[in-house]
């Protein structure tokens, strides 16, 4: 009878103190998409959410339990459960309301990661900022950009209008003009794509400030702005603006798209005629004429669930004026002789495949080939260049339980011929080929910190070899406190038609020297964030960010008094610090 009765106590006591593992799997109420970082908790026990929208705890004891799950920007959501050996409970969490338009997935990352939650700062004006854009400025981007604080929207040129995207104080060609994560706006072509891209035509805008040449090769060196193209839905869009201004500014603009079940379309029209303005009166324009046609149509294949393919193709025809008012309303006379002509025409095709694989991964291969043709008349003498630029990439996410791989190579390049000009010009063709592999790991450690490392390699037929480390962490310490850190080197190698602060006439304009060598960076950025709730109806957010960017062989542009413009690295480096408050 006592050897019963032991038998009894030990199995008694093994159930008492029998272990648990509970899986959980949380999706978004509205989308049952799986939620990335969620963290479960009962206690001081506890786990987040993986790629998968997966978390699993171990070694619970059996019987009941309650647990919270918690994520900004949804509904704490609290549940009970009696654990057995091994218990599974799925979770929809439901978004806030009054944050949904918060709730922003950002892809110049390449991770997918909410934005509140990545460790690279990235700015993003969403929809709701391009619609009121498109009512506001529909001919182009230039003046929203310029609201984001620490960019600065600089005009180079009086007579043509042409602008540039200057981030943290550096000098525009610093900055990487994307469309759709592939660059088509460099050298030649450089500062007209922002004043050419309607916002109508634009799902979101992404701007990274700092170095993010790890992902995106040389150039972007103060940071990059990634133009994101609108998608078509299961929903019938179609919107037309019409828009005259006091400047004499006439813009038409339509977008169309439809997602049927293999099978999509989007399409956008639009055209802009602006007069000349001499906004200050000293009878030359300070606004040029402007004839503008932009027209991009894409086509969007959906071969299997898991596939999406790409083909578009974007037209941008302009002429742009300006110089003496005299002349361009009546001509030219003995007096009146000063103007400038710029006709622009480029052609853009684009090709993408989007593949997801097994365990969320994703495969994506996307390329893209440009041809850029400017003719430049003036009152002296008329130039006409043409610029072949092309891209390729592979890149694959890998979701590794709550971590992530990111995996590229790509190839990238230009082509700049001298077609014909009325003079001699000094510039000859030249031409600029890089290849490059890259690798993120993204990790979500304990504590709510997640830590990225990159590194990126590249190699450019004239210029050698260059490696471009990178690491950035984010921690949130409560629901209201929170700090971003960062450190990444770059590169930008010569070229003579890189936008600069002055347009220069490109017939000034100086072969580089052959003993020039590419300009090297490092970035230092921190920042600390606040939110907090006052009430249902309203919060306060600051952030106070330091940055600072060191640039060694600067190339420098000096016009000489002969009005030649040369180039040469400079001993000194260029240094940018600052803060950023807002």
């Amino acid at each position: 009878m006592k050897y019963f009765l032991a038998v009894i106590f030990l199995f008694v006591g093994s159930v008492s103190f029998a272990q648990s593992t509970l899986s959980v799997v949380v999706k978004d109420m509205a989308t049952k998409e799986p939620l990335i970082g969620v963290s479960i908790t009962e206690g001081k026990q506890g786990s987040s959410t993986d790629n998968n929208g997966n978390a699993t705890i171990t070694n619970l004891t059996t019987g009941k339990h309650t647990f919270s799950c918690t994520y900004i920007g949804y509904e704490t959501y609290t549940f009970t459960i009696t654990l057995s050996a091994n218990t599974t409970r799925e979770v929809l969490l439901k978004a806030k309301e009054k944050e949904l338009s918060e709730v922003t997935i950002i892809s110049s990352t390449r991770t997918y990661e909410r934005i509140e939650n990545s460790p690279i700062k990235v700015e993003v004006l969403g929809k709701e900022e391009m619609d009121e854009e498109n009512t506001i400025k529909p001919a182009n981007i230039a003046s929203i950009l310029g609201d984001v604080s620490g960019v600065q929207i600089q005009q180079s040129s009086a007579v043509s209008g042409n602008a540039n995207v200057r981030i943290q104080g550096l000098d525009g060609r610093y900055t990487q003009i994307l469309r759709d994560g592939m660059p088509l706006f460099d050298g030649f072509s450089g500062g007209f794509g922002v004043l050419q891209i309607p916002p109508l035509d634009l799902k979101q805008v992404e701007l990274i400030k700092g170095s993010a040449s790890t992902l995106y090769g040389g150039g972007a060196i103060g940071g990059l702005v990634n133009l994101i193209s609108k998608r078509p839905t299961s929903q019938q869009e179609g919107i037309f603006t019409f828009n005259y201004s006091t400047l004499s500014e006439t813009n038409v603009n339509a977008y169309f798209s439809k997602k049927y079940k293999s099978f999509g379309y989007s399409l956008f029209v639009g055209g802009t005629h602006q007069d000349a303005q001499d906004v200050n009166k000293d009878c030359f324009s300070d606004v040029p004429q402007l004839d503008a046609f932009v027209v991009h149509p894409r086509l969007f294949f959906y071969p299997t669930e898991k596939t999406t393919i790409i083909l578009g193709y974007t037209g941008t025809f302009e002429n742009r004026s300006g110089g003496d008012m005299q002349v361009l309303n009546h001509g030219q006379d003995t007096l009146h002789r000063f103007f400038e002509e710029d006709q622009i025409r480029r052609h853009s095709i684009e090709f993408a495949v989007e593949q997801s694989l097994q365990g969320y991964k994703k495969l994506t291969v996307k390329a893209n080939a440009s041809s850029f043709n400017r003719n430049v008349q003036s009152d002296t003498m008329s130039i006409k260049g043409n610029q072949l630029n092309y891209f390729t990439e592979v890149s694959l996410f890998i979701p590794k339980g709550i971590n992530s791989w990111v995996l590229g190579i790509n190839a990238v390049g230009d082509n700049y011929i001298k077609i014909n000009a009325s003079h001699y010009v000094p510039l000859s063709d030249f031409v600029n080929n890089t290849v490059g592999a890259f690798a993120q790991y993204t990790a979500h450690l304990p504590m709510r910190i997640t830590l990225e490392t990159g590194l990126r390699a590249d190699h450019h037929d004239q210029y050698g070899n260059f490696i471009l480390p990178r690491m950035a962490l984010f921690h949130r310490f409560n629901d209201v406190w929170a700090t971003r850190m960062g450190v990444g080197f770059g590169y930008k190698t010569p070229n003579p038609l890189a936008v600069q602060n002055v347009e220069y006439p490109i017939q000034y304009i100086q072969p580089l020297p052959s003993n020039i060598s590419a300009e090297r960076s490092v970035g230092y950025n921190v920042e600390l964030n606040y939110k907090k709730e006052i009430s249902s109806e309203a919060n306060i957010f600051i952030n106070e960010a330091l940055f600072y960017t060191q640039i060694d062989n600067p190339v420098i542009a000096t016009q000489l008094a002969d009005q030649s413009v040369v180039f040469s690295n400079k001993d000194n480096s260029v240094v940018t610090e600052g803060s950023d408050m807002y």
